[in-house]
């Protein structure tokens, strides 16, 4: 018989703290740059039961963000920012969000403005799976990120709006970004109908969770195949009338060294504005969409 001590040794360190709504969790007893295979099974449970996690107090280096991304899969390279950058110098992984200028040049994209709710690059075939950003830099106020439930967002829906968007695709814009600004090498479009995109379904499965959810990805340009211009934008209102509810969304208020990690499938987020005087510098990887959402 094993020894209580040893069957404690290899009991996890991870300590889940779900939010109120039971949406959004904060981990605790973990230094993510020592986590041994059964502190990240317990991980990888914690993200699919609550969509986004919250680590505090976490020292990484790029190179640690990267190995850590990893874990959950193979890593997209960063798009291209609006000041025609791509990347963190080596790390071809990393992209950063940041109002900070050097030598009169933007040294990450977004800025310090707002940036809607959308979800990650949605406007790909398969677009990333899970997103990781981790907090180099913060403004002493503004600048947190909202996150909603599609989930729950697809679970409060009428059930007569249900078997209307029931069989839908949406097409999800390639023109703008969450901050408003022109994607690298896209022609400037606001015509939802024309407007370069991707169709996805509006109703999707997890592929892992097998649970049901809206898929919408941001609001400009969007565009329901199959209706008129008019009918498009009035369901897509409705829509996203529930999805965004306050009582459907958890926020953080980011602190140095905070780590999110959010599922891109099932999840929105928004960022507030903040004091462009302010130094905001964020990290941020992106795990591939290797089994994306289906209808």
């Amino acid at each position: 018989m094993q020894p209580e001590s040893s069957r404690a040794a290899k009991e996890p360190r991870v300590s889940i703290l779900p939010a109120q709504r039971a949406f959004g969790a904060e981990i605790r007893g973990v230094d993510l740059r020592e986590i041994d295979t059964q502190d990240f099974s317990a991980i990888y449970r914690a993200w699919l039961d609550h969509s986004v996690l919250l680590f505090r107090r976490q020292n990484l280096t790029d190179d640690d963000l990267i190995a850590f991304s990893k874990r959950f899969g193979g890593l997209d390279w960063a798009p291209i920012q609006e000041s025609g950058r791509r990347f963190v110098e080596g790390h071809p992984e990393i992209y950063v969000v940041s109002n900070v200028m050097n030598n009169g040049e933007p040294i990450g994209s977004l800025g310090s403005g707002e940036a809607t709710w959308h979800t990650d690059m949605s406007y790909l075939q398969d677009p990333p799976k899970a997103s990781i950003l981790c907090a180099l830099e913060v403004p002493p106020s503004g600048g947190n990120t909202y996150f909603c439930n599609m989930y729950q967002a697809y679970e409060s829906l009428p059930e007569e709006l249900k078997r209307r968007v029931d069989g839908l695709a949406l097409k999800h814009d390639g023109t703008f970004n969450s901050g408003g600004y022109v994607r690298q090498g896209v022609t400037p479009s606001d015509d939802p109908v024309t407007s370069p995109g991707t169709f996805h379904p509006l109703v999707c499965t997890h592929p892992e969770t097998r649970r049901c959810m809206l898929y919408l990805g941001r609001r400009r340009n969007a565009y329901i195949g199959g209706l008129s211009l008019a009918d498009s934008e009035a369901l897509l209102d409705q829509l996203w009338s529930y999805a965004t509810r306050e009582d459907l969304a958890w926020h953080n208020q980011w602190r140095v060294g905070d780590l999110v990690l959010w599922d891109n499938q099932c999840t929105m987020h928004r960022r507030d504005p903040f004091d462009a005087g302010s130094r905001r510098v964020m990290h941020r990887t992106q795990i591939k969409g290797e089994s994306r959402p289906v209808a």
